[in-house]
């Protein structure tokens, strides 16, 4: 029996256990998933010196025990840093240039997988949000102008999904509901050694959103905004519109406040959980090297959204 998992701190409400265990039934593999609470303080023992720590159920688990897992708040940024330096990327291999370009722009690694006596990881978020900007947007970003409010671990992954090279969009304007945010982004990816992003990227305050948002397609909330009842719309309604597409990476609940107003709207507009599902179905390909089976963990995950 393998054994995969996730570690995070909390985890015990994720839906990536319905979700992959849906999937290794369908493709026959006998495998389980567990939910593994690290704290910050044990991540670096966990990922490298064979810790056992309990999981949700109260088993002790290693990350020898792993045939692969996934990585979530908080420990997304901590967890590239300590594989990066312990297993460096093989910057000559062509096949990873794209892969290795989403953990760094990204900042942050999501899913490992086990490789004899090293850990290979990947960034699946930001390869999972293209997909769902496509299959359940019908959104093509080539020659398109992107406004993205939210710039920390989960805008960042976006960013480095839209920046990619190949993809070709025109501009991307970041914001954030807090300034000091806005700050941290644009220092750090004036950081990076991509020369091409400062032609991309925009850093805007969050009092400029009016200026540009109407040459923009596409609007992505990349905050937690709208997580809860009494939260407000993340902008001005009156500046939605029909021909803006929009794109919520927030799913529990499944409609917020801005869905509810783009869809009232006539926009095309879709919540986050076609996000985890991609994400969520490349790190399954990574393991298993087999194709996801995607209808099945679509099903594990809406079922899972229901019990929220």
């Amino acid at each position: 029996m393998q054994i995969y998992g996730l570690i995070g701190y909390p985890v015990k409400h994720s839906l990536s256990k319905k979700m992959q265990e849906a999937a290794f039934k369908k493709i026959g593999i006998p495998a389980e998933y567990r939910l593994i609470p690290v704290s910050p303080e044990e991540l670096e023992d966990f990922l490298l010196r064979d810790k056992k720590v309990a999981d949700v159920d109260g088993q002790p688990i290693s990350v020898k025990d792993l045939s692969g897992f996934n990585i979530t708040i908080p420990h997304k940024v901590r967890a590239r840093e300590i594989l990066e330096k312990e297993f460096p990327f093989d910057k000559n291999a062509s096949h990873m240039e794209e892969v290795l370009y989403y953990v760094k722009l990204s900042g942050a690694v999501n899913t490992a997988k086990r490789n004899a006596d090293k850990l290979d990881y990947r960034n699946t978020d930001a390869p999972g949000f293209l997909e769902s900007l496509k299959k359940d947007l019908n959104f093509s970003i080539q020659n398109k102008n992107i406004l993205l409010i939210g710039c920390g671990g989960a805008g960042r992954a976006v960013i480095a999904a839209l920046s990619w090279k190949q993809n070709k969009v025109n501009n991307i304007y970041i914001t954030d509901i807090n300034d000091d945010a806005i700050n941290y982004a644009k220092n750090y990816f004036q950081g990076l050694s991509f020369p091409h992003l400062d032609n991309k990227l925009k850093f805007i305050s969050n009092q400029e959103i009016s200026n540009f948002i109407e040459s923009c397609d596409l609007l992505v909330n990349a905050t937690p905004c709208g997580m809860e009842e009494a939260d407000p719309c993340i902008v001005d309604e009156k500046l939605i519109r029909r021909n803006l597409a929009v794109f919520d990476l927030i799913y529990n609940p499944k409609e917020t406040k801005l869905l509810k107003i783009a869809k009232e709207k006539g926009a095309a507009a879709v919540n986050g959980l076609g996000m985890l599902l991609y994400q969520g179905a490349r790190a399954f390909e990574f393991w298993a090297e087999k194709k996801a089976p995607v209808t099945e963990m679509r099903e594990a995950l809406n079922q899972g959204v229901k019990n929220l």
